[in-house]
């Protein structure tokens, strides 16, 4: 898995075209047009997707989550990379660097 060491925190991140999604007691389900799969995004996962309807960092995602969440930030940080890796294998998202000095 050497996406997660790819990834970086800086980077943006947004939903990518041509999935629908639905919430089912709580968890988003989501279906890629692209390439007819189903998903369980889970309730956190929803939580992130959510989050990515505009393009939004990394970092910005972790810190948001840290404060709605008692969570510890190195490891939110780990498992939002995760599944940020995830997506990005799945070709769910699109990714960009920041060009922010």
């Amino acid at each position: 898995m050497n996406q997660i060491e790819i990834i970086s925190i800086n980077q943006m991140v947004s939903q990518g075209q041509g999935n629908i999604v639905s919430d089912m007691d709580g968890e988003k389900v989501m279906l890629s047009i692209q390439n007819g799969k189903y998903y369980n995004l889970g309730e956190m996962g929803g939580e992130i997707w959510e989050l990515m309807k505009e393009p939004i960092s990394i970092q910005s995602l972790v810190s948001t989550l840290c404060s709605i969440y008692d969570v510890d930030q190195t490891v939110c940080e780990e498992q939002v990379i995760a599944f940020i890796a995830k997506l990005q294998d799945e070709d769910l998202i699109q990714m960009e660097d920041m060009d922010r000095s």
